[in-house]
Formats: C-alpha cells, sequence, structure tokens
C-alpha cells in the first residue's frame, strides 16, 4: 500500500497555465496536486509583474468554462478593438480589426487583462474545488518512477502520482531533470513593461511600433493608461530601469514620438531578457510538460499565453478521455497524443514568430525596406488580412457568456 499515489496528477508549478491544467483536469474527475515555490500569500495575491496580457475568444471562454472567468473584476478587463503594426517613423500601418475576421463580429480582437489578475482568478477558483490541493512553499529536488507512479521529493517531503506535469516555466528545473533538451533563441535583448498614463485617447488600440534601434508596443488598459512594452539592448534597459522618474517619462515620451501626448509612469518597472524556448520533447515517462515549460514564445505576437492555456487544455481532455474510460491515463500512447497535437499548433506558429523577431528588429537597410514592403503588401492581400486576424482572434471556442 506505501506505492499507492496519493493523487491522479501532480502539477510542478503553479502559474496560471499550472493551474488551468488543475482545473482542467478536476473537470474531469481526476485529484490533482500543485506543487508551487511561492508562499501562500504570493500565490494567491502575486503583485503587479508589468505584463499585459492578450486573450483570445478561445482563451476566454476555456476561463469561463473552468471558472476562472468570474473572478476577474470587470473594471479591470480592456477589450481590444484593434492592433496596428508600424515601421520607421512614417510608415504604412498594417491594422486589423474584427470586421477583418472570416467571420467578421461587432465584438472586439480580444481583451487584455494583467497577467497577476489572471493568477489571482485562477488561484481563487482552485481553492473552491475539492479535488484539487494546493501546495505552496514547495521546492521540488528529484524525481523517480516507481513502477506505474512517480515519486516527486520536494521541502516538505515527497509526493506520488501516476502522472508529473512540468509547469515550471521555459527554463523548467523539471524539463532539465527529466534529461529533455530544448531549442533557445536568445535574441540578445531585453523587455521593459510598464504602465504609463497618457494625455491622448488610446481607443482601445493596440500599437506593435517597430522603429530604429527600439521595438515598442503601446498595448491599452482601462484608465486612460497602457502598457509600455519596450525593447532594447540589456545596458539601455538597465539603465531605463533605475532612472529618476521624471527623467524616464522624458525619455519614453522621446522614443514614443509624444504620439500619446504628456505620459507618465504609475506603476513599477519589470524587465525580462528575451528568450524563445522550445522543448525537443513535451512528455517522457508519466511526465508532460506544458506551457512555456513546453513552448516558451517571443511576445511579438502575444500568443505564448493563449497557446499554453491550449495545450493545459489538450492534456487535459486526452488524459480525462483515458481516465473515464479506465485506462491507464498517463501511458505513453496518451502522452504522445497530446505531444502530437500540441506540436503541430505551436510549431508553425514558433517559427513564424521568431522570423518575424529576427525580421522586425534589424535595423541594416535591406530589413527596414524588406518590412515597410512586407507591411504594404499584408495590407494590399485582404484574404491574408482575414487569415492573421482570424488566427489572432481565435473564434473556435464556441460562445462568449454575457
Amino acid at each position: 500500500m506505501t506505492n499507492m499515489p496519493e493523487h491522479d496528477v501532480a502539477i510542478i508549478g503553479g502559474g496560471p497555465v499550472g493551474l488551468a491544467a488543475a482545473l482542467c483536469l478536476a473537470d474531469a474527475g481526476l485529484s490533482v496536486t500543485v506543487l508551487e515555490r511561492a508562499n501562500e500569500q504570493q500565490w494567491a495575491e502575486p503583485a503587479f509583474d508589468g505584463r499585459e496580457i492578450a486573450l483570445t475568444w478561445h482563451a476566454r471562454t476555456l476561463l469561463e468554462r473552468i471558472g476562472a472567468w468570474k473572478h476577474i473584476p470587470e473594471s479591470i478587463i480592456c477589450p481590444l478593438r484593434e492592433a496596428r503594426i508600424e515601421t520607421g517613423r512614417a510608415s504604412h500601418p498594417l491594422i486589423f480589426d474584427a470586421e477583418n475576421a472570416s467571420s467578421p463580429t461587432d465584438g472586439p480582437l480580444g481583451w487584455l487583462v494583467a497577467n497577476n489578475m489572471i493568477r489571482r482568478a485562477l488561484h481563487a477558483e482552485a481553492t473552491t474545488r475539492p479535488g484539487i490541493t494546493l501546495a505552496p512553499s514547495i521546492a521540488v529536488s528529484t524525481m523517480r518512477q516507481d513502477g506505474d507512479t512517480t515519486v516527486i521529493h520536494h521541502s516538505a517531503g515527497k509526493t506520488r502520482a501516476r502522472l508529473a506535469i512540468g509547469a515550471d516555466g521555459r527554463f523548467s528545473p523539471t524539463r532539465r531533470r527529466a534529461g529533455i533538451g530544448a531549442v533557445i533563441h536568445d535574441f540578445r535583448r531585453m523587455m521593459m513593461v510598464c504602465r504609463m498614463a497618457h494625455e491622448a485617447p488610446h481607443h482601445n488600440v493596440a500599437l506593435q511600433w517597430f522603429d530604429e534601434g527600439q521595438t515598442i508596443a503601446l498595448l491599452p488598459v482601462n484608465g486612460g493608461a497602457s502598457s509600455l512594452v519596450l525593447t532594447l539592448p540589456a545596458e539601455d534597459i538597465n539603465r531605463l530601469m533605475h532612472a529618476p522618474q521624471d527623467a524616464f517619462n522624458a525619455e519614453i515620451m522621446q522614443r514614443t514620438g509624444n504620439r500619446m501626448g504628456a505620459m507618465r509612469l504609475v506603476s513599477t518597472r519589470h524587465a525580462y531578457p528575451l528568450k524563445a524556448v522550445y522543448a525537443h520533447h513535451f512528455t517522457a515517462r508519466r511526465l508532460a510538460l506544458i506551457g512555456d515549460a513546453a513552448v516558451g514564445m517571443h511576445p511579438i505576437t502575444a500568443h505564448g499565453f493563449n497557446l499554453g492555456l491550449r495545450g493545459a487544455e489538450t492534456l487535459a481532455t486526452e488524459v480525462g478521455k483515458a481516465f473515464s474510460q479506465g485506462q491507464d491515463f498517463a501511458a505513453p500512447a496518451v502522452l504522445r497524443r497530446y505531444e502530437h497535437q500540441h506540436r503541430a499548433a505551436t510549431a508553425p506558429m514558433f517559427a513564424a514568430t521568431n522570423s518575424i523577431a529576427t525580421l522586425y528588429t534589424r535595423d541594416a537597410a535591406p530589413f527596414r525596406a524588406l518590412r515597410s514592403l512586407g507591411l504594404r503588401l499584408a495590407d494590399a492581400l485582404p484574404p491574408f488580412k482575414s487569415a492573421v486576424t482570424s488566427m489572432l482572434m481565435d473564434r473556435n471556442a464556441g460562445s462568449i457568456s454575457s
């Protein structure tokens, strides 16, 4: 009896994708424990980290279905009406809105929600589920196989489960312990994120601007402000991270060409290295990788989180199907089905995103000419705009509740 697992599934990493997977699996009837390094308060009430998540229709529908959406205050959900891409200081913009989609709609392209508020909502819902055990302040040390059970050794002892899931980020220790390598694309840039209040209205338009020597995104949030995403070499980001606020405001206004009028910092500043990661395998014996542990996307297309949620959903669907049929839900065939589907969903996007990021962040004259020409050609091809808009919205998810 000592070899019997305490849980059907143990998830290592209690970020948003790990918690979403726990909720999906619990809905399928499995018992789940989530092992998280952060302490209970940090986990339940994560601080603002600068990141705004552009949620697709599919992602919102999933969050509604697993019960998390109702925990997000409506006042902080910002609908995205239009996405605008520019290159250089006087370029022809490429504009996407819901009317460009293959199935036009009066609704938005998507919704912008702060990452920490999504995390809070998922944690709040997970605490209501009897089938989910949340284990904070856990540092995992090793994993080993014991017959048809995975034994996870950690700072509080050990946990036994039929299936382990690694959801511990793009530099995943779980992936490393399993001996799974990864393609790591280092863009040799840093990304700084913060919120800026501004004089001019944003009209719920997201801007992605590839200017010489820098990449800027301005993502609308409620309350007359935008989330600034500024990509520069590390030394410039480090300087801006520590610049006095008045000097910081002045430099950001200059870098944005004063297009939003007077701007002022209204949040903490956060910096992240730009590295994309794609695991060589998404599964091993009684182990599956999800979220950034499997695929860590460059943020340029804003699809990383949405793909992470889709992966959690795909895995839970395959595992839940086997579980309901009385099969071994951690068997290689079950996990292979997840890997095949998630690789098909992510590999083309990963390759395309890296190519776009490389083309649009190099400043040599040929690259500037190519990206300007590319925007003009894309804008002149309605079928292309329609296909991209439909991909950005990802409405293949059922209805949205009012």
